[in-house]
Formats: C-alpha cells, structure tokens, sequence
C-alpha cells in the first residue's frame, strides 16, 4: 500500500475518533453542569484543555463561557480540532481514498458531513439543539465504526484505521483523566467529597466507562477509576487495552512479531510493557498528572514514529 494512501486512512479513522470523543465530553458536561454549583470557569475550561488547545481558546475568546467553549469546540472553524474541521478532514479523506474503503462507509462519512454542516449554519442553538446534536455525532461514529468493522477487509487498510482510532483513543482518555485530577477539583479539601463523587462519575461517563466501572469495582474511589482508564486490559478505551490493540495492528503491518522490525513497533512495545509491568500504587507514589503527562508525549513521539515508519517511506525511496 502506497504511503499517502496508508497515511489518509490513519488520519481519516483519528479525525472521526476525536469528533466522537469531543461529542461525548460535551455531552456529559451538560449532565454536570445540572448538578454542580455555578462556576462556569471551572466547569468549562477543562474541556478544552483536554484537546490542548486552550492558548488558542484565549486568543480568540476572552471569557470562559458556556456557549464560547461549545462553539469553539463543535463549530469553530479556526480551530482545527472542532468537531466540524475534524468531520471536514476525515470526509475529504475518504473521498481522497474512495476505491479503498466501501459504500457503505463513505454513505454514513457523507451523512455526518452534512449533519455537522446543517448545524454549523444555524444562527442559534438552544441546549436541546445542541443535545441532540452531539447524540447525532456520537451514534453516527459508532455506527460508522461498526460499518467499517462489519465491511472493510482486514487487510493493511483496515489495520491502518485501527491504528489511527486506537492511537487516538488511548490519548483521549489520558488527556480526560489528567484534567480531572489537576483542574476540576478545586481543593484537596473536596476529596471524597460529594462533589468529588459526581466528578468522578462524570469522567466515567465521558469515556463511556460507568456501567463496566461499577461492575468491576462497586463505589467510586480515586485510584481505581484511575487503574481501570489506564491498566484495565478488557475496557476498550483504557489506555492499555488501546495499545495492546494497537500492537496487534503494527505486528500484522510490520510482519514481524518477535522483536521489532521499526520505530514505531519498538516505541509501542515499549510503552505497552511499560504499563503492563507496573500497578497503581506505582503511578500514584510518582505522581499521577506527571505519569500521564509522559504517556501522552510517548503517544506522541508513537505518532511521529507511525510516520517515519510507514508512510514516508516513499520519500526514503526517492
């Protein structure tokens, strides 16, 4: 498979996988917002600190509102990680890659496509609009992906979009568990707290993690919410699970499941074992913010990795 082809197809599965996982935070904040005290900076900010993008957030916004922040995040079109560029972006993909994925796929990109830009063009949205909106993003990714799974071979195409989905998701939900433990709860007096509680279960829902959560573990305490996102190797959006998925998919591309046989092989590996040799006490008594903070650059340099070692490789060849 040529190296552009192979890079579109990654890039398409990771735009649909960040818009669902946008929808999904938005989503479960209105919940939140129902049931903690009013203070709009500290119920908003953190959801865009998620995507990482919060220097742009300010240079375009002053205040920490509600409608800014659901604009900015689902319509924006100067942020490229908007709900709608991300739509955008993984449609113009798969029209750049047609022959290689089927009907049914490119039907349901298209549907969403023009989902997100009916409602980018309304003047106004009400908190129902906008509710249903997100519904509308999030069971359309899902059908999607089940599209995908149910009617693409499993061939080094559909290896690649799993890449990208995984690579996606894994650091999602390292990004939602980092912001709450270092910006949503105030005070280290609110531990444990009723307000901690909810908070916790909203993180939970945000991932769609609650109901598996409360079957593995009962009672919401800290630590094990935080082992469950990262350790658990059955939950399909902790991050281990992610990156054992996610190897399985380098290994059929490389042809090589001994060792490893290129960079992004080996830096996966590594953070994979890394995650696999250790426990929770082990991450807590380092500092759970600083423990994440480096998987998410380890995920990164992954991705940079994924580039080096599959899709430049024609300008190596030039």
């Amino acid at each position: 498979m040529l190296g552009r082809v192979a890079n579109t197809i990654y890039w398409m599965n990771r735009y649909l996988e960040r818009a669902e996982n946008y929808a999904r935070f938005m989503d479960v904040n209105f919940n939140l917002f129902l049931e903690l005290p009013t203070n709009k900076a500290q119920q908003w900010k953190p959801l865009v600190a998620i995507t990482g993008d919060w220097p742009l957030y300010e240079e375009l916004h002053e205040d920490v509102e509600k409608d800014e922040v659901i604009y900015f995040m689902a319509f924006e079109a100067q942020n490229p990680n908007s709900i709608y560029n991300c739509i955008v972006n993984a449609r113009e993909n798969a029209r750049a890659i047609r022959p290689d994925i089927t009907k049914e796929v490119w039907e349901q990109i298209n549907s969403l496509y023009y989902l997100v830009k009916a409602d980018c063009a309304k003047k106004r949205h009400d908190d129902k609009d906008l509710r249903q909106f997100f519904n509308n993003i999030k069971n359309g990714c899902q059908l999607l992906y089940g599209m995908y799974d149910a009617t693409i071979s499993r061939n080094d195409g559909w290896n690649f979009g799993k890449l990208g989905q995984l690579v996606e998701r894994a650091d999602k939900t390292s990004r939602v568990l980092d912001v709450k433990y270092h910006l949503l709860l105030g005070s280290v007096k609110q531990v444990g707290s009723s307000l901690d509680l909810i908070q916790w279960a909203a993180l939970l829902k945000s991932v769609s993690a609650y109901d598996m959560y409360r079957k593995k573990y009962g009672k919401l305490k800290s630590a094990s919410i935080a082992e469950f996102l990262i350790l658990d190797t059955e939950f399909p959006r902790s991050i281990l699970n992610c990156l054992l998925r996610a190897e399985q998919c380098i290994i059929r591309l490389s042809g090589s499941s001994f060792g490893y046989s290129n960079s992004a092989q080996k830096k996966l590996g590594a953070l994979k074992s890394q995650l696999e040799y250790t426990d929770i006490n082990d991450i807590i008594e380092k500092g759970l913010h600083e423990y994440l903070d480096n998987i998410q650059l380890k995920l990164n340099d992954i991705s940079t990795a994924i580039y080096d070692s599959f899709f430049s490789v024609e300008q190596h060849i030039n």
